[in-house]
């Protein structure tokens, strides 16, 4: 097309993919239309453990709408997950993958209907599904992109909230004037709140019990207002996006795999559909873990705890190279609990003068690019890689999800984080001049909550779907 610049054009001046993606002049995904902090993100992340919270993610995400006689086939061609038994009025986590068996991304499949189908999540996945639909008669896509980046960030296709923690069904009962829906994991239903035909997914996003509703963008406000006033007799806060991007710490997804598709020649099409405008051109690496080549920050089904997800009763792009894969050796999911006094250490080294100081930790989220990767060490050698890394007030410790070798994997390994960039840090603006600095850990269960892990384990985080 006229003034496209795809993404294989600029690889192919690029002499480091690594350094490029780790200098990109981005931050990490933001999380736009919701104020920082409706309180404040420690009380936020207590009410999703003790009462209940309200999720808009109205705004941070994108969607995909598939329809048509092929929708079925076309979605089942590109995943890893069986589709027996899927039918309308349930939903799944959808997982794609390369012709080399790296993942793509993860989005949300909810199956609305006969013949139509929508995908919410980061944009990676929903690129790779509209590059293979292009030119299909039997499909049709129907994108709506993320606010960040979209011209008419007040014009989106569906409102999306979450009610979630102890007392959600307490606040759905009241929003409808009914007893909340026994829904199982990953059901669907419709409810009436706020004089409004509302689509209800029984889901949680951060291992508590919740409902994640979905309806027509003009009627969010009346949605909205109805479930503000319910969730009052029930100690229910509004959650910012500060404390939205921590949640996933408690529960264990790993929500920011780099989609491996910037090598191998079978991708050379797909890298030169995207171009400028897509989230691959843009897309930014931060951390300690600094490969030989980009493979390096390539994961699998397995990486991320998606192994029960791999089904081969199906054909889809990747299967021979995930069954040459299935037997292993593969890295396990966990979470790293950092070492109380050895985090103080690293902070404490903020209170000096006339030296570099150790990489700043924001907190509840000292995520800060798009896709983190740091080295997971066992006496100095290489053993993981650590991801999403944050602070949860509910636990009282600074938690990490990560991918480990399996000989570290077993709970209560001792470990040791490399925190911060080495050589000064990068150039990316989310980036200042610091010095590294290792940070002891130990290995933990993934969930990390007992909640998630043990009353709430039945769900996309940990069983296949």
């Amino acid at each position: 097309m006229a003034g496209h610049r795809s993404l294989q054009a600029l690889l192919n001046e690029t002499p480091d993919i690594v350094t490029l993606l780790r200098n990109q002049q981005v931050g990490p995904n933001v999380y736009p239309g919701v104020p920082a902090e409706f309180s404040n993100w420690r009380d936020e992340q207590r009410a999703w453990a003790e009462t209940c919270v309200l999720f808009n993610q109205s705004y941070h995400m994108a969607e995909l709408m598939v329809e048509g006689p092929g929708a079925f086939e076309f979605l089942n061609g590109l995943g890893i997950n069986s589709f027996k038994g899927f039918a309308p009025n349930k939903a799944k986590q959808f997982v794609p993958v390369t012709p080399y068996g790296h993942v793509i991304g993860d989005v949300i499949l909810f199956y609305l209907a006969e013949e139509k189908f929508n995908l919410v999540g980061r944009a990676p996945t929903l690129n790779w599904l509209m590059f293979h639909g292009e030119g299909r008669s039997d499909v049709t896509l129907t994108y709506d992109e993320r606010t960040a980046v979209r011209p008419d960030p007040e014009n989106r296709r569906h409102y999306r909230y979450q009610i979630q923690g102890p007392n959600a069904a307490k606040v759905i009962a009241d929003a409808t004037g009914a007893p909340a829906p026994d829904l199982k994991f990953f059901n669907m239903c419709w409810m009436t709140i706020g004089g409004c035909q509302v689509h209800a997914l029984r889901h949680g996003m951060a291992g508590q019990p919740g409902y994640e509703l979905m309806g027509p963008w003009a009627e969010r406000e009346a949605v909205h207002a109805a479930l503000v006033e319910a969730g009052k007799a029930h100690g229910m806060k509004l959650v910012g996006g500060r404390t939205y991007s921590s949640n996933t710490l408690e529960s264990g997804w790993i929500p920011s795999p780099l989609p491996g598709i910037y090598t191998g020649e079978a991708l050379r099409p797909y890298r030169e559909w995207l171009g400028e405008r897509h989230y691959e051109y843009k897309a930014s690496v931060g951390g300690s873990y600094v490969p030989d080549s980009v493979e390096g920050y390539y994961l699998t089904p397995w990486d991320l705890g998606y192994g029960l997800f791999v089904k081969f009763d199906h054909d889809f792009i990747g299967r021979e190279a995930l069954e040459k894969m299935a037997a292993g050796p593969h890295r396990r999911k966990v979470t790293l609990a950092l070492d109380d006094v050895s985090v103080t250490n690293m902070l404490f080294g903020m209170f000096t003068k006339g030296e570099l100081r150790p990489k700043y930790m924001e907190f509840p989220s000292a995520v800060y690019a798009m896709h983190p990767f740091d080295r997971v060490e066992q006496d100095g050698k290489l053993v993981g890689l650590s991801t999403w890394i944050g602070y949860s007030a509910n636990e009282g410790k600074i938690l990490t999800l990560a991918m480990v070798d399996e000989a570290v994997a077993t709970p209560g390994t001792e470990v040791e984080l490399v925190w911060g960039e080495p050589d000064g840090g990068t150039s990316k603006p989310t980036v200042e001049p610091h010095r590294q600095v290792t940070i002891k850990a130990v290995v933990a269960a993934v969930p990390y909550s007992e909640v998630a892990r043990t009353s709430y384990a039945d769900s996309w985080r940990t069983k296949s779907a």
